[in-house]
């Protein structure tokens, strides 16, 4: 078990590299292989012989991660190609989602140019209809798989590299059918496609309908933005897609059937073989109908190393069996590490074997209040880790939810696919309305959102949390309690007084600057979408649970949009704007105009200057900022174009002084002019952007204009968050240059 958990400790520690090792080293890992082999079985003592073999099978699960990551990096993009249009013949691998703005798909690629990597994953904004399995000639233009870049939240770039899509794209007008894909590699999802179009047929466009469509075949794009949030509230996401609970729930039906009816038909003999062969048949045709999307195929394997085990009728321990179905998932897919599903599923697994530990058996509903009760402990842990937050209902919203997704609406929702009437697939419709009104009872409730935690705090709480499941004395008990009160008292350091610090989220094509004295809390715009998205995972990974102030620039939705979300679900004691009276269409209703003020925070002095009240451009009428320590200052001047910028260099002159200037319009040619920048004389400007934007920001012309002045350049488009540190001195930092990864698009040179 032990050399095991080592194989697996070495492919997860891959995961964490900020490059690659080369061919070189990895060449050199062979004979040290060997000889950690040799050496194990003739050493003397005992510790050495263990030592050797735990160290040789870590170092053998780092080469073999490293290895395949070689691989698929050699299929990456190649920069040459990115954003020039490029004609393709490719196959629609996987069922096209109809989202808000375009429809997207998975493109296998069949024939390409060099440097086009094997799957794409592409966007059309004309929303043309494309058949599961269909082939097309077209023209793709090109982009290497970025996201933003935040310390919490979605990180869409692990996620990309984990599901093996090597690039997105946009697709042309132009497209050209070149028929279909073999019935073999294009028959499932063909399955899949018809038996969605006979739910929408006969439930609709409704929730009920899209939750079935997620359950049965994997489509889960139909899902609405306000289900997603109330399924977040209570936890029970991982419910939805097809995932290692659904299967393992199916194949566990399909095994209690063959059960049964061998028991009924062969004497009483229950032939191990044909059980343990119907539950991988189930587990099989359930994975198919779902694409064989990783979690599923995942899961698969997982059966299947737990199945050959139980027909071995050898007498192994759970953990060593759990160890084992670990080190064929990874060792089939690497990459798994970065999937939150993974840690989850086995993690909660491993929970409930760690909980059996030391108990008489029992059954009924003592045994599931016990497993309900193990997941409840240890569940936390991951969820905090992974999203930053724990909805405080999930245990009982789980409790009512498991059984009513797993046992009843996902097995009923497969056999109504099958059967030819009506009324079986309508009853099911009830069944999730049921399902969403419950659960829309218990995302009242409110949330735990602890500031971002330190992973040793969260590594100390996991053997807290194992203590609490096993039956020991209330000594231990007392102490797994103290071990988890770091999690509730624990809070993240603040500026001193007289110093400040900004953040600079990256947003993409947007603008929004988080700016924290040692008391106080002020936010400069929200950037465009949803305050889900980008903004409230920062503010609460900060501890921020109020602001002072919100400071809306003009109404644009790159730098307002956000707003309407933010102020329903953050606490916001005053918001000023460029344009109240335009924002009170975006909900805005309580902004007061932007004036000129000042006020004094903690030892920082905040300065607003309002732009052209009134005037035709938008831009024009952007709210500015000056923040400024004792001898440190900063400034934003939202979207001003050049001559709103020249009226308020001539209005205050050298009174705009600063270190640090948050460039004009995102860089736009159009601002950033030589006048404000003569007062100004910044020695940073930061510039956020979204990557390779139809805009073109930041413009070669205002790049060029800073490297002439000397003025050094961040981006968030390619440096991720960036973070200002105001005191006696002036300090920049980068994301993706503090916390790098092979799989990650690197930072900016400094």
């Amino acid at each position: 078990m032990d050399r095991l958990a080592a194989f697996c400790l070495g492919i997860a520690l891959t995961a964490l590299l900020p490059a690659l090792p080369s061919s070189a080293v990895l060449l050199l890992a062979l004979p040290v292989l060997l000889l950690l082999f040799a050496l194990a079985p003739v050493a003397r003592t005992r510790w050495l012989a263990s030592g050797a073999w735990l160290l040789a099978a870590c170092l053998l699960g780092f080469a073999w991660a490293a290895w395949r990551a070689e691989l698929r990096l050699a299929d990456a993009l190649l920069p040459a190609r990115e954003g020039v249009p490029t004609v393709v013949v490719g196959e629609v691998a996987s069922l096209p989602v109809a989202g808000e703005f375009a429809t997207r798909f998975r493109l296998r690629v069949l024939a390409a140019p060099p440097g086009v990597p094997d799957t794409v994953l592409v966007s059309d904004y004309r929303r043309r209809a494309w058949p599961a399995g269909s082939v097309w000639q077209t023209t793709l233009r090109l982009r290497a798989p970025r996201g933003v870049a935040n310390p919490v939240g979605f990180d869409a770039e692990a996620w990309y590299w984990s599901e093996g899509i090597g690039a997105t794209a946009t697709v042309g007008k132009a497209r050209e059918p070149m028929g279909e894909a073999p019935w073999w590699r294009a028959g499932v999802d063909r399955v899949r496609e018809a038996a969605l179009a006979r739910i929408r047929r006969e439930l609709g466009e409704g929730d009920s309908a899209a939750l079935i469509g997620a359950l049965t075949v994997g489509a889960q794009g139909a899902l609405s933005p306000g289900l997603w949030q109330t399924l977040r509230q209570t936890g029970t996401v991982h419910l939805i897609s097809i995932s290692g609970v659904h299967v393992t729930m199916l194949a566990a039906l399909a095994a209690w059937l063959a059960l049964a009816l061998t028991r009924r038909f062969g004497g009483g003999a229950t032939p191990r073989v044909w059980v343990a062969l119907a539950a991988l048949a189930a587990a099989l045709l359930y994975s198919a109908l779902a694409g064989f999307a990783l979690p599923t195929v995942r899961t698969l394997l997982a059966l299947s190393a737990a199945t050959l085990f139980l027909l071995a009728r050898r007498q192994t321990g759970v953990f060593t069996v759990w160890w084992a179905v670990l080190a064929l998932v990874l060792l089939v897919d690497p990459f798994a590490v970065l999937a939150p599903g993974v840690w989850l599923s086995f993690g909660l697994v491993g929970a409930l074997l760690w909980g059996g530990f030391g108990r008489k058996p029992q059954s009924g509903w003592r045994q599931a209040l016990a497993g309900q009760w193990a997941i409840a402990l240890v569940s936390p842990l991951p969820l905090l880790w992974l999203f930053g937050e724990l909805p405080l209902v999930s245990a009982p919203a789980n409790l009512v939810a498991i059984p009513w997704v797993t046992l009843l609406l996902a097995p009923l929702s497969l056999l109504a696919l099958i059967l030819p009437w009506h009324w079986p697939l309508a009853a099911c419709g009830h069944l999730a309305e049921a399902f969403v009104w419950a659960m829309q009872g218990f995302a009242q409730f409110p949330q735990w959102s602890p500031p971002a935690l330190p992973p040793p705090l969260l590594l100390l709480a996991l053997p807290a949390a194992l203590l609490l499941l096993l039956p020991l004395g209330v000594g231990w008990r007392a102490l797994a309690v103290c071990l988890w009160l770091p999690l509730f008292l624990w809070r993240p350091p603040l500026p001193a007084p007289g110093e400040v610090e900004v953040r600079m989220l990256d947003v993409g094509q947007g603008l929004s600057l988080l700016v924290r004295t040692h008391g106080h809390t002020l936010l400069y715009d929200t950037g465009a979408g949803d305050a889900a998205r980008v903004l409230r995972p920062q503010l609460v990974a900060l501890g921020v649970r109020a602001l002072d102030t919100l400071v809306l620039s003009h109404d644009d939705a790159d730098h307002a949009g956000a707003a309407p979300t933010l102020l329903a679900t953050f606490a916001v004691r005053q918001v000023v704007a460029g344009q109240p009276e335009r924002l009170a269409a975006r909900k805005v209703a309580r902004a007061q105009p932007c004036g000129r003020r000042s006020w004094v925070w903690d030892g920082v002095r905040f300065d607003l200057l309002p732009g052209e009240a009134g005037a035709a451009d938008d831009n024009a009428a952007s709210c500015s900022l000056r923040v400024a320590t004792m001898s440190r200052a900063l400034l934003v001047t939202g979207d001003l174009p050049q001559a709103a910028e020249e009226t308020l260099a001539g209005r205050y002159g050298r009174a705009l002084a600063s270190d640090v200037w948050v460039a004009g319009h995102h860089g736009s040619r159009t601002s950033s002019s030589a006048a404000l920048l003569g007062v100004v004389r910044p020695a940073w400007a930061l510039v956020s952007a979204g990557y390779r934007n139809r805009y073109r920001h930041p413009h070669a012309e205002v790049l060029a204009r800073f490297g002439e002045m000397g003025v050094r350049v961040k981006r968030t488009d390619l440096d991720g968050q960036l973070t200002v540190r105001l005191g006696e001195t002036v300090t920049v930092g980068a994301w993706r240059a503090q916390a790098p990864r092979y799989w990650r698009a690197g930072a900016s040179e400094p």
